[in-house]
């Protein structure tokens, strides 16, 4: 008898907690798996990064690379004019 009546209850907790784990898998599955890829893909594209790539970036300026470091990358914009922004900064690479 004693077995009787905790089994209702166990019974009761997997399907209390049940819709919490589907609800999860499917955040996850939805929103936070596609996010990890494709900031994956973002850093591979900044780790790719070369002198001469032409580059816009997320403020919208256009450039030529002409030199990079570590976290920098300068950008040539018009004739004599160069301008060093964050290598964060770089939105996407122009297809050649």
């Amino acid at each position: 008898m004693f077995l009787e009546a905790q089994t209702p209850a166990a019974g009761g907790l997997v399907a209390m907690v049940l819709p919490f784990v589907v609800m999860f898998a499917i955040v996850y599955f939805l929103m936070i798996r596609p996010q990890q890829a494709q900031q994956k893909q973002r850093q591979a594209m900044l780790d790719a990064l070369k002198k001469g790539d032409k580059v816009i970036t997320i403020g919208g300026i256009h450039g030529e690379i002409t030199a990079l470091s570590d976290d920098t990358v300068t950008l040539r914009i018009a004739e004599k004019t160069e301008i060093v922004i964050s290598r964060s900064g770089v939105g996407s690479v122009k297809q050649r």
